[in-house]
C-alpha cells in the first residue's frame, strides 16, 4: 500500500525536502537525513506504507529491526560514534519508520535528546555523496 501525500512513498520531490534516498534494505529504505548535526544520521523507512509498527505479522516486524540493525551497524563501521539514538515518531507524517541518530561523546546534544531537525548544519552534494558512499560501502562489506 502507498499513500500519494507520503514523502517516503512518493520519494522524489517530497523525499527531497528532508533527505537523500540511500538504498533498498530488505523490507525498507535507507534515508540519508539532510541535516547533519549528528553526522551519519539516517532513516529507515518500511517499504509500504503502514503507521504502527503493531501493522506489521511478527515476520515484516523482525526484518523490519533487522534492516534497523543492518543500517546502525554500517553507521557504526562508517563514522564510528559512542552510541546510535533511535527515534520512532510520526505524529503528523504516519509512515513507519525509525531516525537513527549517532552522537558523539563532548559533541552537539551528548548525554540529551536529539532535537528532531536542529536546522544547523547543511553539506554540499559533494559531502552527502561521501557519507552515503561510506554507508553502502559497510553496507556491502556486511553482506560479504
Amino acid at each position: 500500500m502507498k499513500d500519494n501525500t507520503c514523502g517516503y512513498c512518493v520519494k522524489g520531490e517530497p523525499l527531497a525536502k528532508f533527505g537523500i534516498y540511500i538504498c533498498d534494505l530488505s523490507v525498507s529504505m535507507l534515508v540519508l537525513f539532510k541535516e547533519q548535526s549528528h553526522p551519519g544520521r539516517c532513516i529507515v523507512a518500511y517499504k509500504d506504507h503502514v503507521s504502527e509498527m503493531t501493522d506489521l505479522s511478527d515476520d515484516e516486524r523482525n526484518a523490519f529491526f533487522a534492516d534497523v540493525a543492518k543500517a546502525a551497524k554500517a553507521i557504526h563501521q562508517a563514522f564510528h560514534p559512542n552510541k546510535v539514538n533511535y527515534g520512532s515518531y510520526a505524529d503528523t507524517g504516519h509512515h513507519l519508520h525509525v531516525h537513527l541518530v549517532p552522537k558523539y561523546k563532548d559533541d552537539f546534544e551528548w548525554n540529551s535528546t536529539f532535537v528532531m531537525n536542529p536546522d544547523r548544519v547543511y553539506l554540499t552534494d559533494a559531502a552527502y555523496e561521501d557519507m552515503i558512499d561510506k554507508i553502502k560501502a559497510q553496507l556491502e562489506a556486511d553482506h560479504e
